[in-house]
C-alpha cells in the first residue's frame, strides 16, 4: 500500500473516532485509542476498503456485514472489557471487532458459523500479529464450552431471546451484550451475572444485525 493511501486511512480513522464515536457519547478513552489504532480497511476486500471508515455497516461476503463503528464502540463500552478479561465473541465475521477485543482483553475466543469467513478472519489476524485470539467454527448460539467461563460475551448477530447457553458460560461478575428481537430489528441488551449468580438486564438502544442462526437462535 502506498504511503498516500496509508496516510488517508489514518486520517479517516482519526476522523471516525472524533466525529462518529466521541461526539456521540463514546467516552472510554482506552476504547477510543484502540479504535483509532486498528486498521479497519485491512479487514475488508480491496473493493470495499474505501468504505472502511464510513458511518455504516460494510458487506463482507456470504450475506454478512461488519458492523457500523459506532455500534461496535457502544457495545464494547457497555461491556466494560478489561485487560485481564477472557472474552467470547459470537460472530467473528471479518475479524475487525475480534482485533479490537484482542487489544482490550487478555484472550479472545471468537465463534463463526461460516467456515470461509472464519478462515479469512484468522488469516488477517495472524498477519496483523494478534496472537491472543482463537477462531472456531461452531454454532454460536451455544457458545463455546471448552473456554468457559468468560468475563465478557459479545454477540454480533441478532437473537430472538438471550440464549441460556451463553448465560451459563458467563463467569460471576460477567457481562453479556446481545441484540435481541425480530430478525429485522432488535434492541441491544446488557445482561450481567452478579457474584451470587443472579441475572440483571439493562436495555441500551435500537439496532439492526444479521440473524444468529443456530439451535438457540433463529432457524436456518
Amino acid at each position: 500500500m502506498s504511503v498516500e493511501f496509508q496516510d488517508s486511512f489514518e486520517s479517516q480513522r482519526a476522523s471516525m473516532v472524533e466525529h462518529q464515536l466521541r461526539s456521540r457519547g463514546i467516552s472510554d478513552e482506552r476504547l477510543l485509542q484502540v479504535m483509532g489504532k486498528v486498521p479497519r480497511q485491512e479487514f475488508l476486500a480491496p473493493a470495499k476498503q474505501h468504505e472502511a471508515y464510513m458511518d455504516q455497516p460494510v458487506a463482507i461476503g456470504e450475506q454478512q456485514t461488519t458492523s457500523q463503528p459506532y455500534i461496535i464502540a457502544a457495545m464494547l463500552q457497555a461491556a466494560e472489557v478489561g485487560a485481564s478479561d477472557r472474552v467470547l465473541e459470537i460472530g467473528a465475521g471479518s475479524g475487525y471487532q475480534t482485533a479490537i477485543l484482542a487489544e482490550l482483553s487478555e484472550r479472545v475466543i471468537a465463534v463463526e458459523r461460516l467456515a470461509g469467513l472464519a478462515a479469512s478472519a484468522q488469516s488477517r489476524l495472524r498477519r496483523l500479529g494478534y496472537e491472543n485470539v482463537e477462531i472456531v467454527v461452531a454454532d454460536g448460539s451455544l457458545g463455546w464450552g471448552p473456554g468457559v467461563p468468560y468475563n465478557v460475551i459479545v454477540v454480533s448477530a441478532a437473537s430472538p431471546s438471550v440464549p441460556p447457553a451463553l448465560i451459563d458460560q458467563l463467569a460471576p461478575g460477567g457481562r453479556l451484550i446481545i441484540p435481541v428481537g425480530e430478525a429485522r430489528e432488535q434492541i441491544l441488551q446488557l445482561v450481567s451475572k452478579q457474584r451470587d449468580n443472579t441475572i440483571s438486564t439493562r436495555v441500551l438502544e435500537g439496532c439492526r444485525f444479521v440473524p444468529m442462526i443456530g439451535e438457540q437462535g433463529f432457524a436456518a
